[in-house]
C-alpha cells in the first residue's frame, strides 16, 4: 500500500481544523489592533481636539440644560480667538466655586473613570469648570444696567434673547458693574441669569470677576445626549452685531 499524500481525505480532514484556528487567531489579531487603534485615535482627539462635559447646574438654561453632554473645541484656545456669545468652559479662576466634599468612590470605580477619561468616555472633572457666555473681550466697556435693565457694550444696548427670566419680569435683576475687560481676559455671564454665579458676583475675588482666556479649556458647540436635544449650540452672534470695536464708540 502507498503512503498517504496531502491529497488523501485524513490528511485534508486534518488541515481544515488547523486553517479554521490560524483564520481565527487572524480575526482576533487584527480585531485587538483596530481596537488599539480607535482607543488612540480617540485619546488624541480628546486631548487635542475635543473634549465631552456634562452640565452640573442650571446656570445656561434654558440654552443647557442640567445632566446635558456637551462637546467642548479645544482649538480656539491654541488658534483663534474668542468673540462674544461664545459659549466657553473654563476653570474657575478662584473662589467662583464653592468648595465640596470629595465623594468617596472605591479603587475600581475611580481607576476605571479615569481610564474613561482619557478617551472622552467620561468626564469627571466638569464639576470642576464652569460654563458661561461671553460677554465681553479684552478692551470692552461692560455696564449693568441702562433704564430696560439691559446690559451695554461699548455703548451699545443688547437685546438678549437668550436670557430665561423669572416669571412675569422684563429684565433680569440688575447686579451693578462697569468694567472694562483686560488683556487677556473675558467676561462672562449665564444665561439663566437670575440663578448664575458669574462675572458679576465674583469681582471681589482675586480675579475681580474677569476669566483669564489661559482658564478657558474650549467653547462649546454641541449637545450630545440626550440624543432629543441633540444638536448645535446657538451663540446667538447675531445679538452682538451692532456693538463696535473698543474705542470706537
Amino acid at each position: 500500500m502507498s503512503d498517504m499524500t496531502a491529497s488523501t481525505p485524513d490528511a485534508t480532514a486534518s488541515a481544515a481544523p488547523e486553517r479554521r484556528r490560524r483564520g481565527w487567531g487572524a480575526f482576533f489579531r487584527d480585531l485587538v489592533v483596530i481596537i488599539l487603534i480607535a482607543l488612540l485615535v480617540s485619546f488624541l482627539v480628546k486631548t487635542f481636539v475635543v473634549r465631552s462635559f456634562y452640565i452640573p447646574s442650571a446656570s445656561m438654561e434654558d440654552t443647557l440644560l442640567i445632566k446635558d453632554r456637551i462637546l467642548v473645541d479645544e482649538l480656539t484656545p491654541r488658534f483663534g480667538e474668542y468673540s462674544r456669545g461664545d459659549i466657553v468652559v473654563f476653570r474657575d479662576p478662584g473662589g467662583w466655586l464653592p468648595s465640596s466634599p470629595t465623594e468617596e468612590r472605591s479603587p475600581v470605580v475611580e481607576g476605571a473613570d479615569w481610564v474613561l477619561s482619557l478617551f472622552g468616555f467620561s468626564a469627571p472633572d466638569s464639576d470642576d469648570h464652569l460654563i458661561k457666555r461671553v460677554i465681553g473681550t479684552a478692551g470692552d466697556h461692560v455696564v449693568c444696567c441702562n433704564a430696560l435693565g439691559q446690559t451695554t457694550v461699548n455703548g451699545v444696548p443688547l437685546d438678549e434673547t437668550y436670557v430665561r427670566l423669572s416669571p412675569g419680569a422684563t429684565a433680569p435683576e440688575p447686579v451693578p458693574y462697569d468694567v472694562t475687560v483686560p488683556e487677556g481676559s473675558l467676561w462672562v455671564l449665564g444665561d439663566n441669569r437670575d440663578s448664575s454665579r458669574d462675572s458679576r458676583y465674583n469681582q471681589s475675588q482675586p480675579s475681580q470677576g474677569f476669566v483669564p482666556v489661559d482658564n478657558v479649556v474650549g467653547r462649546a458647540f454641541l449637545i450630545t445626549w440626550p440624543f432629543t436635544r441633540f444638536g448645535a449650540i446657538d451663540f446667538h452672534h447675531e445679538v452682538f452685531a451692532g456693538v463696535p470695536a473698543p474705542g470706537d464708540q
